[in-house]
């Protein structure tokens, strides 16, 4: 496994300058453009890490698979929230330090390289077609991954991204959807590797109040019903980034096709890419407590819907996403970079569809304290008094 050149419209620094002009605005900037989370972590959790920061986790190396606390803590996750026994499925996981790290280095541990294909979105997170590009495998973009026809017939096919709830876009598929992709993959013996890290912030299933109800998910790659009840030549990606604000931990996981797995992890253990012990529990706990996902579930719709509202105010055709953190929507201009320079004279920053694959777009996060937000939706229901 060698890393190949990769190319990306995705650096942030190509925002610098209208970051700079957005922070001389009168009481700063605003900043929509990063999914970076700023609420508390819930107390479990910290109260988890705080417990495990001298226990033999935290003074001995940690498993690279999950000590067996976590495992099964991510076992019962899956049954209770997704609706999927992995053992059942003959599946298996390992945790993973953060998604990107996972994505990125997903095509290379599964020995993709030149020659092969590997299909993704074409407006998607962008370290899909980087990792990729670090395998040396050849990307190839699809407007909707669900159009079978569109990817199945081409030539050395040997994945499929997925993305649901999607960044940016917050698409949902719906189960018939994904089995048709785990239908077609199959039948060329392709991979698909499902993007799940938004499945608890589906906004087309809202919360019930009763006691112990489940969390509202969309569905999952490895749903009986989806996968067939056999998990083979499927991978799904879950992080704890965003349903309990835990970025800074590094704290994600892959599950499925059990052989697929224990050869990613063999290749971990051999170059350190393991989770530290005292993250392990923390992850634990944060799997454990649902009351707290919840809980930050009505903070962020609240947010998306004000959010969405106020862009309306201001011109844009926003609407409140499937699912996910995220407005994706038009330029008012029709162009990303255009837009960007004009909410920058209002103190505003947000993300350029560039990075996503659409120059016509832009991204706005809800991932903003509330006094950020209140600051962001006067901006835009005035509009520009005086410009910076």
């Amino acid at each position: 496994m060698g890393f190949h050149s990769f190319e990306s419209p995705y650096d942030w620094s190509r925002i610098d300058s209208f970051r700079r002009r957005a922070e001389q605005c009168p009481g700063g900037m605003v900043d929509l453009s990063v999914g970076s989370p700023v609420d508390p972590v819930p107390r479990s959790v910290r109260d988890a890490l705080t417990a495990a920061s001298d226990d033999g986790q935290a003074r001995g190396y940690p498993k690279t698979a999950g000590d067996g606390l976590l495992r099964q803590a991510a076992a019962d996750w899956f049954r209770r929230c997704r609706g999927v026994d992995l053992d059942a499925l003959g599946a298996d996981l390992v945790p993973t330090v953060g998604s990107k790290e996972a994505v990125a280095l997903m095509a290379s541990l599964l020995h993709l390289g030149p020659g092969d294909r590997v299909v993704q979105p074409t407006v998607s997170y962008p370290t899909y077609a980087i990792g990729t590009q670090l395998a040396g495998a050849q990307v190839t973009t699809v407007d909707d991954p669900t159009d079978t026809d569109s990817w199945v017939d081409l030539p050395g096919v040997r994945a499929i991204w997925i993305n649901s709830p999607g960044n940016p876009g917050g698409q949902v598929i719906d189960r018939a959807g994904l089995a048709k992709i785990v239908r077609a993959a199959r039948s060329i013996k392709a991979m698909v590797l499902s993007d799940e890290c938004y499945a608890l912030l589906d906004w087309s299933r809202p919360a019930q109040a009763r006691q112990n109800a489940p969390i509202p998910a969309s569905p999952c790659i490895l749903e009986p019903q989806v996968c067939g009840g056999d998990a083979s030549g499927i991978l799904c990606l879950y992080s704890l980034s965003k349903q309990s604000n835990m970025a800074g931990y590094r704290a994600a996981l892959v599950a499925g096709d059990a052989h697929l797995v224990e050869a990613m992890t063999a290749y971990r253990k051999q170059v350190g890419l393991i989770v530290p012990g005292p993250v392990q529990r923390a992850m634990r706990a944060a799997l454990d407590d649902g009351e707290a996902v919840l809980a930050q579930r009505e903070v962020y719709a609240r947010r998306l819907r004000a959010l969405a509202q106020a862009l309306r105010a201001y011109g844009y055709e926003a609407v409140m996403p499937q699912g996910g953190l995220y407005i994706w929507t038009q330029a008012r201009s029709g162009d990303c970079w255009a837009d960007m320079a004009d909410l920058s004279r209002m103190g505003i920053l947000a993300s350029p569809g560039e990075f996503y694959g659409d120059g016509r777009r832009l991204r706005f996060s809800s991932t903003i304290s509330d006094e950020q937000l209140e600051l962001a939706l006067e901006r835009l229901r005035t509009g520009p008094k005086d410009p910076c």
